[in-house]
């Protein structure tokens, strides 16, 4: 019996193996080609010597004399803002758009203090090395956190706030998510394939439907945990989660005084850490559909814009429509 167990264990192991076949990347996703030239900013920060990657994308034709930040999310790139940066700069936004510490082509510490303030103060500095002035940061998903605390810290630098999709809308602590430690989210990430990722995105980003365009940002995730680091990544993804899990925004709303532009594909259902709660609490979260409203209500000079059949990442499920809005609502 024991021998019948340990040939069906290998027999797995060769199945699993075979379903992740792909290309894998280096831990600073070398040999992943971004849509335009990357740049890169060296900096200190914690007594580290780290780098951000970053897009800095000048307009199309006649300038329109503003620069749109481009926050992504947690399992995105600056590389899938693709399609937004070619709309922007084609309506003759500058559009800079950095993979933040810890994602995709920047640095992975082994050991790094992250949280929203650190990663602000860090695309601020960029942004400074640049010479970039006062800006528009759009932010989606993790990235509309992140895009929220910039707003909060540097309100005299942010002209506009864009909210695509952002998570954060809701303290999934406080309604009843359980804590997990970073040695627990490190296991989870280790675990990652293509076929998870997929699995994910499927039911989450595109409700429940899938193109073939969609492969090329599956296996940008797959290949960085495919390749040789595969454990760095894996750790600083653990660290981010927790980053997301203990750092709510969701209470600071209200001090947003300057406009702000909430772009919902009501048929998301994100929320971090919904798979550890109980089913009852489970079936109260991710309901973007009012999320959205309610925090467009707790925002003072608040522009909602709904896609009621889009999920959590519209910019990519219908980019025409999705910007038509933004390019709307930016006018605005």
């Amino acid at each position: 019996m024991k021998g019948v167990w340990l040939t069906a264990l290998l027999l797995f192991g060769c199945v699993s193996a075979l379903a992740d076949e792909g290309p894998a990347y280096g831990p600073e996703l070398e040999g992943f080609d971004y849509p335009y030239p990357v740049k890169t900013y060296d900096f200190t920060s914690q007594g580290k010597q780290l780098r951000m990657a970053y897009l800095d994308v000048p307009p199309e034709g006649t300038a329109n004399g503003r620069t749109v930040v481009l926050m992504h999310g947690k399992n995105f790139c600056a590389a899938t803002w693709e399609g937004t940066i070619k709309a922007l700069t084609k309506a003759g936004y500058r559009v800079v758009a950095p993979d933040q510490l810890g994602f995709c082509k920047s640095s992975k510490p082994e050991s790094y203090q992250f949280t929203f303030q650190q990663l602000a103060a860090n695309t601020r500095a960029l942004l400074d090395s640049a010479g970039v002035g006062p800006v528009t940061v759009m932010g989606h998903s993790t990235g509309g956190m992140l895009a929220t605390r910039f707003a909060l810290l540097y309100p005299d630098r942010t002209e506009q706030v864009v909210l695509a999709n952002p998570i954060g809308l809701e303290d999934w602590k406080a309604k009843g998510v359980p804590y997990q430690p970073v040695d627990k989210w490190f296991e989870s990430e280790l675990k990652t394939t293509a076929d998870s990722i997929r699995a994910y995105e499927k039911s989450t980003y595109y409700v429940g439907e899938w193109k073939s365009e969609y492969d090329r940002w599956v296996e940008m995730l797959a290949g960085l945990n495919r390749g040789p680091g595969k454990r760095i990544v894996a750790w600083n993804s653990a660290l981010l989660y927790d980053m997301i899990y203990t750092q709510p925004v969701f209470y600071e709303f209200e001090l947003l005084k300057m406009p702000v532009l909430l772009l919902i594909g009501e048929k998301d259902n994100t929320a971090i850490g919904k798979a550890l709660a109980p089913e009852e609490v489970r079936k109260t979260l991710g309901n973007y559909a009012q999320l959205g409203k309610d925090v467009a209500a707790r925002i003072p000079h608040a522009t909602l814009m709904t896609f009621p059949d889009l999920g959590h990442a519209p910019q990519i499920q219908s980019p025409e429509r999705f910007h038509e809005a933004l390019l709307k609502g930016l006018a605005k």
